[in-house]
């Protein structure tokens, strides 16, 4: 097969994602079960090669993506390190006047390399997901000025998981670059931070310093670890299979034709959105950070509950924080941060918000959900000083708890109106026209419950779910309440409540559960 035809094309084979028996009942346990009888010099390259073979069996031949991503990161940081070592010994030979102007020459020099190196990186990105998306846009315009001239649309089959490790990679190439770590010469090494199977997926994001080092010095598999991450796989499928899959047939029927729906309806689908969106993303970092941590692994966290924050910019910090903090490291820092002018802040706070937009998706919805994200940020910031003086004057903030919900209600409120923009691209609707029926034909909250179960009923769905879901929501936020780690949680539990909720949990994912039927929503990112 030529690498042209691997990269325009292949088939996904296998295992489809997590949620599958084929990955729950097979490929983990086999695994864990292999590395625990593997001599321990052995436990690393093993779990390198079962991380190889999981991004093959999801993704089929377009595993050719990842190998050359690994090999290029890896010389790229060799050359970037012998710069500096250049460096070092030419700043030591040269006189004191010299030193300032050989650095400059040398910082050229590495800017130049990684310039380069993010560029093929991120270039390689963009192309496979921008540019069909680019060469519509561009037809659609030659169209509009009646010239008859058509660009045919490249087809690509863009590699689950590559928009987390090129940033995996991206991250690397900086932070050698920063000196803030030396580059591995151990291909082998980088290879499994770059490929580690239960994160390459569905991320988090994770840096080199943080866990490189880590996975090739392998611990070994603990009854303790085993317990501890059945527990967090556990409670990530109840979030995925009981909340999230479940709210699906509401959230499609509704944005899908919104047009049919009163304003209440909608607006209950668009609440009903954040909260699967939100179900479906930590339930799958949950399983990630479950698996890792059964083989003797501890993976950054990437929410912190996020709808206990007070303010837009406090949410950002504490949702998808892997994401955040590589846009915040990488993208806002370089531009400047709030290290300038009070407009230039401002702007690169947007900036870094369409580049997130940008990162989602191909689609001008992601942009725009972008860039209300980014202004609704930027003005927070703006207005930060002066809200707190005028907070004084508000007679609802005079009492520290009313205060705390009135903040929180409209910190998630603002969150779950942008996330419109995001519905819309996946249903494939008209963002403002949904915007537009969310503000008509509100007959009060109870006709608009009434008109969801009704629907409900219409789809073959019983009634009595929104009680089910409710309940399994505040189960979960009343569990990850104050960033709680949920393991912990559990275990200091009385035995009686900790093995009730074992079994809870066990019966309803029995009850709900549909393996195999729905893909994690963040997979296609």
């Amino acid at each position: 097969m030529s690498l042209s035809s691997l990269l325009m094309g292949g088939s996904y084979v296998g295992m489809t994602s997590f949620f599958t028996v084929a990955f729950l009942l097979v490929f983990l346990p086999t695994c864990i079960i292999l590395y625990t009888l593997m001599p321990q010099k052995a436990k690393k390259y093993f779990l390198l090669a079962a991380s190889v073979g999981f991004y093959w069996l999801i993704s089929g031949t377009l595993v050719v993506y990842l190998f050359l991503t690994t090999i290029s990161i890896h010389y790229f940081g060799i050359w970037l390190d012998r710069i500096h070592r250049q460096r070092d010994e030419a700043v030591k030979a040269a006189e004191k006047p010299e030193r300032k102007a050989i650095k400059h020459a040398y910082l050229l020099r590495s800017r130049w390399v990684l310039l380069f190196a993010a560029a093929l990186h991120i270039g390689t990105l963009l192309t496979l997901q921008y540019a069909p998306f680019f060469t519509r846009n561009v037809n659609s315009l030659l169209g509009h000025m009646g010239l008859s001239l058509q660009l045919e649309i490249p087809k690509y089959l863009l590699p689950i998981g590559i928009s987390f490790f090129t940033m995996q990679a991206v991250s690397y190439m900086f932070d050698v670059y920063r000196e803030t770590i030396k580059s591995d010469e151990n291909l082998f090494r980088l290879g499994l931070f770059m490929s580690f199977f239960p994160q390459i997926v569905e991320g988090p994001i994770c840096r080199y310093g943080q866990t490189a080092e880590q996975l090739w010095n392998v611990k070994g598999i603990t009854f303790s670890n085993l317990t501890l991450g059945i527990q967090r796989i556990l409670f990530g499928m109840m979030k995925k299979m009981v909340v999230a899959d479940r709210l699906n047939p509401l959230i499609e029927t509704v944005f899908s034709g919104y047009k049919d729906f009163q304003g209440g309806v909608i607006a209950i689908a668009a609440v009903c959105y954040t909260v699967q969106l939100y179900m479906d993303f930590s339930g799958c970092c949950d399983i990630v950070l479950g698996a890792a941590r059964i083989l003797g692994y501890d993976l950054i966290e990437n929410f912190n509950s996020p709808f206990e924050a007070r303010s837009f910019n406090d949410f950002w910090r504490r949702w998808h924080i892997s994401m955040t903090g590589w846009f915040r490291d990488y993208v806002y820092f370089s531009l400047g941060g709030s290290r300038c002018a009070p407009w230039r802040h401002y702007l690169n706070i947007v900036i870094v918000f369409l580049c997130s937009g940008l990162w989602h998706g191909a689609d001008w919805r992601y942009l725009a959900w972008g860039l209300a994200c980014g202004l609704c940020a930027a003005f927070g910031a703006m207005t930060a000083k002066a809200r707190k003086k005028l907070e004084k004057f508000n007679p609802l903030y005079r009492q520290a708890w009313l205060k705390a919900v009135c903040q929180v209600t409209i910190t998630d409120l603002l969150f779950c109106g942008t996330l419109v923009f995001f519905a819309a691209a996946l249903y494939n609707a008209d963002p403002f026209a949904i915007y537009s029926s969310m503000l008509q034909g509100w007959n009060g909250l109870a006709g608009s419950w009434h008109q969801v179960q009704q629907m409900l009923l219409d789809c073959g769905i019983d009634g009595r779910l929104p009680v089910v879901l409710l309940f399994g929501t505040f189960v979960v936020l009343a569990v990850e309440h104050g960033g709680r780690s949920v393991t912990r949680w559990i275990r200091e539990q009385v035995w009686p409540l900790r093995w009730t909720l074992y079994y809870a949990a066990a019966a309803a994912i029995l009850f709900f559960a549909a393996f195999g039927q729905s893909a994690f929503i963040y997979r296609q990112y």
